[in-house]
């Protein structure tokens, strides 16, 4: 996964570059939990773009992040 932040517009893209199932969720999902409580972005990029495939487990861990967020008000967007 390719994370880049701005520091001037508080602003953190996550481009996730492989498959999204049940063995990677979870190493994805502790990447972004981490990126984000370093940075406390105001906005956060989840780039899919190069995502093939994604099973339930994806699922969950985009809702995880939706909910993690959500909770700091801050500005979710899914590309």
């Amino acid at each position: 996964m390719k994370v880049t932040y701005n520091n001037e517009d508080k602003l953190l893209v996550m481009e996730i570059t492989e498959e999204i199932d049940h063995h990677t969720a979870n190493r994805i999902r502790s990447r972004a939990d981490f990126e984000i409580e370093k940075n406390m972005p105001r906005k956060a990029i989840f780039d899919f773009n190069k995502v093939t495939f994604m099973d339930s487990s994806g699922i969950g861990m985009v809702i995880g992040r939706y909910k993690q967020v959500s909770m700091f008000r801050w500005r979710i967007i899914y590309d």
